[in-house]
Parts: C-alpha cells; structure tokens; sequence
C-alpha cells in the first residue's frame, strides 16, 4: 500500500464496535507476499507468523526498506509475561503504549496507564487523520480506522482531574511509605515496628495524622516506657520519623492517605466485583482503559511511583490464581519506570522482584516504560519477556556505555544493533517478544503503527465532564475522616488531663511511711494500665481483636477485608 492510497473509513468517520481478530485493522496486510522477502527477513518475519490471536506492532525494516508483508506482533497470551518500552526522549515510547494498550482495549483486556505528561487522556477519543498517519499506515501497511476506548480518568487523592484514588496508612505499609519518606534502611525497620505496634494495640492508621499521633505517643514522657516494648526501636530514630512525616504533611501530602479507600478491583472494569463501572460486560465487550492523570504531582516522583506499585501489590493478593491464560486480566503500564527505582532500599526492590515475578499467575501483565534498560534493576529485567526498544543517543561515554549494555540485553541479531539503534528514527523500535511457545523471537527492526485513537490530550472541558459522568465519582469523590488512631489517642489524652485535673490534693491524703511505698507502687501500675484512656478504647473498639496483627503481603501492605 503506497502513500498515494485512499485510506479506507467507517461511514460515519466514528468509532466501530470492538470486532474480532479478524478485524482488518488487528490482522496482518497481505500487499506483500512472504515469498518476496529477502531470505534474512522471511527469516525474521516466520518467527511472528503466530497462529492464534495477536497484537500488530508495525512492519519489519530491513536494508533500509519497510516490508508491509512482514508483520511484527506480540501474541496476546505472552502479554502477561511483563515486557519493557525503552527509549530516549522523543523517540515514541508513549505512542508505543498507546498502541498496545488499545489493541489491547479492542481484544476485551483491561489496561491501566500512568499518564505522567497528561497527554495520554487522547486514548478515550477516536483520532485524527492528517498525512503524517496516513502516510505511516500506507508504509506499513495498516488499515487505519479511528477508534477511541472506553476510559476511567484518576488522580492521586483527587489533585488534578480525575477521580480521587485514595489509600489508608495501613493498607499501604511500612515498606512502600519508607520508600516515599525517603528512609533509609534502619529508619524503614523501625517504622515496621511501629506499624506492628498500632496493629497489636489496635490503633488504625487510615491518613498521616493517625501514623503522626502514634509516633508521637511513643515519643512522649508517657509513651517512652512502650516504646521501650517495640524492640530496636530507639527514640531518636522514631523522632526522625515523627519529622519527615509532619514535612510530608506539611508538603500538602495528606489528601493521598485516607477514605474511602479505592477499591483496585474497579480496574478491571464490570463483571469484576466493580458495579457499573468501566466497559459493558460481555466476552464482546472492550477491555476499560484506567488512566491515573499524574501531571498535577509529577514532581513528586517518590510518590507517584509508589503509590503505583501499591496498586499492584493490592492486586496481587485480591486477585486468584489463574495460571496462563488466553489473554491477560490486565495489563499494567508504568511510565518513567526508573523513578520507581532510584534510591530505593534493598527490600523495597526484593519485594518489586517477588511481585512482578508472582503477579504473572494472576494473570497480570506489567510494562515498565523508561529510557534504558540499566533503568530496571537486572532481577527484574529477567522477568520481562517482550521488549520494545526505541532509539538511543550516544553522545557521552555514559550513553554510549548504556547504549552497549542495551545491545547485549537482545538475543543474537541480523541487525548491527549499536549502528541500528542510533540510527532509527521517531516510531522505529527494534522487538523482540516471547513466542506462543515461551520463546524468544527474532530480534525485528520495526516501523511501528500509529494509534488509532487521538495522539494527544482530549480538551479539558472534555476531561471534566468524563470524570462528572462516571458513576465511580459518587463513590470516591468526598473524603471520609472516621475514628482512628488520632481521635482515639487525643480522647486518651483528654481524659488524662481530666483525671489529673479532678485528682485530690496531695495534702489530704497522709503521706505512706516508706515500708508501705512497694507494695501502693506495684499496684498503681495495673491501675495505670487498667484505668488508662487506650486500654478502654481498645475495649470498645477491637473486642477479641486485640492483640492480632494484620496479615500483610511482600511489601508490608495489609490484606483489606472487603
């Protein structure tokens, strides 16, 4: 199909209905026949002729010339063997998830997207057709259509538009909450320590205040002596960790923390315990696309990369154990993948290793998108079986250092990858994925297909009224500040002082002779644990809970009971 080509259309311009694979537009053009190939690149193109169902990513490059009858795909059940988009800026790594994630939409596969630039939002909207993608198509041979998904638009603690995605203290852990206060190894085990106190005493931790009362508590001349019961925990550490807490706060950080809790469940759209939310029901139907609009705090990357790897961890311990299956449950995207890494604590990246090696039998499928490979630490590099590698510069001896650890990253090549990679253009990747087999295929220089929904920003006036019009904004859009740890230990507080006050007067009372003063101090003790504000507030509010701590999963989050 040359450039000269009229580009074929619905009727109407609009959106189709989600068809099968058989829909032109997600099944290789036959312009080409195989047997017109060089012998190299029919070599190439027999390793992703896969029977069963599949993603197009755009037409094989070889010797300079796009082959349209060469078609390079992904197998949608190897979506959920991880995968890696890599590239230097402005190179096309967006585009390229935007391309995947609606294909993947069109064969019925949720897909989440971290939308850190705020210009992902077009994937909710058919696209524009101008000569730029026409002219992409006719070189690779795509049916162009304009097509838009069915899309949920989110925003961290309702900052920025979108639906508020909101977690409790509890359910986000120790590890996750020290990798976003910035804490260092020792800091990160004493906070531990502290979640499993307020877990044996009963305290909830929903926002920051709650987990900011309870490390002041155990600060405090009163609750220095139970401090001293949470072993290794000293008081200048918990000081430390009081301080970066009240800046957190400070910093305007507390809408993030708190209730009601999302439900990551709503990610996969109806049908999946998620109301009326998301795409219709039915094995027809598109998978929903859920956009988290990150622009608002992208600079707060500690926290935005965490918060994304708590969605993660909470769907890992709700959803069952599928084992492999004919398409992905969903699939996770998680765009500037290296801020998630730097700096992180060793267990912080053991229990990303453990989650995204784990998550797979889920039925989860997770991208990580970032600039070079060296960006995701080697363990979890291995898991990641389908790869996307735009262009890279090697202007320094730090680039051209990263650019040969890339090239020995890819399985043996055709291709000269170090003169390959420098040289490809704008929307040009070198692939390689996993087989229906479990293997790895051909590396393939590609020319990749544009999307077919809007390739930029939808107004915003457009964005309001989609996040008005869900019917997940009622749910989520008002906070809910309940009693926690915060109110329970201000009432304690309240009444000590009411006690002290109403106390008699030290001169009514004869002062004991000194014999007598072992035995009134050995039995003040109970009454001061007795009579104390906390142990009848946990009487009241944990019953035959007291004293069991919350179950909680590789990264120290809590299993919520739902």
């Amino acid at each position: 199909m040359s450039d000269s080509q009229p580009m074929p259309s619905t009727p109407d311009g609009g959106n189709r209905p989600n068809e099968s694979v058989s829909d032109p537009a997600l099944t290789p053009s036959a312009s080409s026949e195989p047997s017109a190939l060089p012998p190299e690149a029919a070599a190439i193109a027999a390793g992703y002729a896969f029977e069963g169902p599949a993603l197009d990513l755009g037409a094989l490059l070889w010797d300079g010339q796009c082959l349209p009858g060469a078609q390079v795909r992904i197998p949608l059940p190897m979506l959920n063997r991880h995968g890696l988009v890599a590239g230097a800026t402005g190179t096309g790594k967006t585009k390229t998830l935007q391309l995947i994630a609606e294909q993947l939409s069109a064969q019925g596969v949720p897909v989440f997207l971290a939308d850190i630039k705020g210009d992902v939002s077009g994937i909710s909207a058919p696209g524009e057709a101008n000569d730029r993608v026409t002219g992409r198509a006719g070189d690779v041979g795509q049916e162009w259509v304009p097509r838009g998904c069915p899309s949920e638009f989110y925003a961290l603690g309702g900052i920025g538009t979108g639906i508020p995605v909101r977690a409790t203290i509890t359910s986000f852990g120790p590890v996750l909450l020290s990798k976003v206060l910035q804490l260092n190894q020792t800091q990160e085990q004493s906070l531990g320590l502290i979640f499993h106190y307020a877990d044996q005493k009963g305290l909830e931790l929903v926002d920051l205040k709650d987990l900011r009362a309870v490390v002041a508590f155990l600060t405090s001349d009163e609750g220095k002596p139970e401090l001293k019961t949470v072993g290794g925990l000293s008081t200048a550490t918990a000081g430390v960790i009081l301080r970066a807490l009240t800046a957190f706060e400070a910093q305007g950080m507390g809408d993030f923390f708190g209730e009601p809790e999302f439900d990551t469940r709503e990610l996969l759209g109806a049908g999946a315990g998620a109301g009326e939310s998301g795409a219709g029901a039915g094995p027809n139907a598109p998978g929903l696309v859920s956009v988290l609009e990150l622009p608002s705090v992208q600079d707060k990357p500690a926290l935005f990369s965490t918060f994304l790897m708590w969605l993660l961890a909470d769907l890992y311990h709700d959803l069952p154990e599928v084992g492999d299956v004919d398409k992905p449950k969903l699939v996770f995207f998680f765009d500037e993948a290296h801020l998630l890494f730097n700096g992180a604590s060793k267990a912080f990246l053991e229990s990303i290793t453990q989650t995204v090696r784990l998550i797979r039998s889920k039925g989860v499928g997770v991208f990580f998108v970032t600039q070079t490979p060296k960006d995701v630490p080697a363990d979890v590099l291995a898991q990641l079986g389908n790869r996307v590698q735009h262009a890279l510069r090697a202007f320094t001896p730090e680039d051209e250092k990263a650019l040969k650890a890339t090239v020995r990253t890819f399985p043996n090549s055709a291709y000269d990858l170090e003169e390959t990679l420098t040289g490809i253009g704008t929307g040009e990747a070198v692939v390689t994925v996993l087989s229906e087999k479990g293997a790895p295929t051909p590396v393939a220089v590609t020319r990749l297909r544009a999307p077919q929904s809007l390739m930029g920003p939808i107004p915003a006036a457009d964005l309001e009224r989609a996040v008005r019009d869900s019917p997940l904004y009622g749910r989520y859009a008002e906070a809910v500040d309940r009693e926690s740890a915060y109110e329970r230990l201000s009432a304690r507080e309240a009444e000590r002082a009411a006690a002290s006050e109403s106390a008699p007067a030290p001169a009514e009372a004869p002062r004991p002779a000194k014999p007598k003063a072992a035995p009134k101090e050995s039995g003040g003790v109970v009454e001061q644990v007795m009579g104390s504000g906390m142990f009848k507030s946990l009487l009241r509010s944990m019953g035959t809970q007291i004293g069991r701590e919350i179950s909680r999963s590789v990264f120290g989050t809590a299993k919520r009971r739902r």
